[in-house]
C-alpha cells in the first residue's frame, strides 16, 4: 500500500508497541481511542493513573517529570537525562514502532529526536507555546517528530514551513465544556444556594505552585470575604499533598473559619459553580473559560525564571482565553502585581459587573465550540497513518 507520495505503507498489526510520556495528566484518551482500533497494541513509558487504567505500562509514574520554573529543573538535570537514556534505550529493546510525547517538551523533544535518528516513528502531542516564547522550537520539533498534534486552530500555519506534518486534532477539554445551565447544576451538586457569591481558588497543581500561591489565595480570599460577607469560596487541588499543604497554610494563617470548600480535584465542578474565580496560569486557564468562568489570571515564579521567560515572550499576555482572544479579555497579574490588594479589587470588581460577565461567558461559550472537534478521533487517525509509515529516520 502506498499513500499519495508514494511511501510504501506497512500493515498496522495487534502486536504493534508504542512508547508514551505524558508530562501532564493526560493521554488517557488518546490511548483508548487507538486501542479501539488496534485492540493488541501495547502502551509503555511514563503515565500517570489515568493512563494506566486505560490500558498502558507504567515504568515511571508521571509525578516524576512535574518541574515547575528554570532553576527547580537544573537541580534536576541529571536524573532527567538518565532516565530519558533509560527510557529510549528500553523502548529500543521491547521493538516499539512508535513513541509519542505527550507535552513535556524539554524532556520529551530530546527523546524523539534520537529515537526518530534510530528509525522509530514519532509524534509530539501538544504544540509547545512557539506562539508565545521561544520561536526557535520549531525548528528543534521537526527534527524531533514526524507529525505534530496541534491542539489550537492557529497553531497549524506557524509551521508551515518547516517540512514537519501538523494534525490540528482540538482540544480534549473542549468536549465537556459547559452549558448555560452548568452553573445552577453544578451549585446543586455542592448545595449551595444560586443567588451566594461563589468564588474558585486555583492556586497550581503543583506542589511548587503552592509554596508560591497559597498564602497569596488564602490572604485575598478573607479580603474578598471581608467585602461580600455572604461569599463562599471553592478550592479544587489536584493531589494529596497539594490539598494537605493548602489546608496546612490556611490553619498557619489562622483563616480556618473562612467558608470554604476543598475538592480533591473537581476543578470543573468548582469553575461551573462560580461567578468568579482566581486561576494561576496554565492549562486552568483554559479550563475556567470552559466552564464558563470569568475569572482573573496570576502566577508567581522565582526572579531567575521570571528573567529567562520574559527575555523571550512575544505576547503581552499569558492566560490562554487572551490569546485564543487575541486581546486582553481577562486581567492578568504576575509576579509583583499578583498582590492581594490588586487580585481582591479584581476580582469584587468582577463579580459586580454582571453585563462583563455575561459578556465573557458568551465569548467562552464560543471558545468551546471551536476547539470540539473530536480530539481523540483524530489524534488516533494520525496515530494509525504513521503507524502505517515504513520504519525509517525521516519521511
Amino acid at each position: 500500500m502506498r499513500n499519495a507520495s508514494g511511501d510504501a505503507r506497512q500493515p498496522v498489526a495487534g502486536d504493534v508497541t508504542i512508547g508514551i510520556v505524558a508530562g501532564e495528566a493526560s493521554g488517557d484518551a488518546l490511548i483508548r481511542a487507538v486501542r479501539a482500533r488496534i485492540p493488541g497494541v501495547r502502551f509503555v513509558g511514563i503515565a500517570g493513573p489515568k493512563m494506566e487504567e486505560a490500558g498502558c505500562e507504567a515504568w515511571v509514574p508521571l509525578e516524576t517529570l512535574a518541574i515547575r520554573g528554570v532553576t527547580e529543573v537544573l537541580g534536576r538535570v541529571p536524573e532527567l537525562l538518565r532516565l530519558r537514556r533509560v527510557l529510549g534505550r528500553r523502548l529500543r529493546e521491547v521493538g516499539a514502532r512508535m513513541f509519542i510525547g505527550v507535552d513535556a517538551p524539554d524532556f520529551n523533544l530530546g527523546l524523539e529526536q534520537t529515537l526518530k535518528r534510530r528509525g522509530m516513528r514519532t509524534i509530539h502531542f501538544v504544540s509547545p507555546s512557539v506562539w508565545a516564547w521561544r520561536r526557535e522550537r520549531i525548528l528543534t520539533i521537526a527534527r524531533s517528530a514526524n507529525r505534530l498534534l496541534a491542539l489550537f486552530p492557529f497553531e497549524p500555519p506557524l509551521y508551515k514551513d518547516a517540512g514537519i506534518e501538523v494534525t490540528y486534532v482540538g482540544h480534549p477539554l473542549a468536549h465537556d465544556a459547559a452549558t448555560q445551565g452548568s452553573r445552577r447544576s453544578a451549585r446543586e451538586q455542592l448545595k449551595i444556594p444560586i443567588a451566594q457569591p461563589v468564588f474558585a481558588l486555583l492556586p497550581g497543581s503543583r506542589q511548587s505552585e503552592l509554596d508560591a500561591h497559597s498564602d497569596l489565595v488564602l490572604r485575598t480570599a478573607a479580603a474578598i470575604h471581608a467585602q461580600k460577607p455572604d461569599a463562599f469560596f471553592l478550592v479544587p487541588l489536584a493531589t494529596r499533598p497539594t490539598r494537605d499543604k493548602f489546608e496546612t497554610d490556611r490553619f498557619r494563617l489562622g483563616l480556618d473559619t473562612l467558608p470554604m470548600t476543598l475538592l480533591y480535584g473537581h476543578a470543573r465542578d468548582a469553575l461551573e459553580a462560580a461567578d468568579v474565580a482566581l486561576v494561576a496560569s496554565g492549562t486552568a486557564t483554559l479550563e475556567a473559560a470552559l466552564a464558563r468562568c470569568p475569572h482573573i489570571v496570576f502566577y508567581r515564579v522565582k526572579a531567575l525564571t521570571e528573567w529567562y521567560v520574559r527575555r523571550k515572550y512575544l505576547l503581552p499576555y499569558v492566560g490562554l482565553p487572551n490569546i485564543l482572544a487575541g486581546r486582553f479579555v481577562v486581567p492578568e497579574f504576575l509576579q509583583n502585581e499578583a498582590t492581594v490588594d490588586t487580585l481582591t479589587q479584581a476580582a469584587v470588581n468582577l463579580y459586580d459587573d454582571m453585563v462583563t460577565r455575561r459578556r465573557l461567558e458568551a465569548l467562552f461559550g464560543r471558545f468551546a465550540e471551536q476547539l470540539d472537534v473530536d480530539t481523540a478521533a483524530r489524534a488516533s487517525d494520525a496515530v494509525i497513518a504513521e503507524l502505517s509509515m515504513p520504519m525509517s529516520a525521516g519521511r
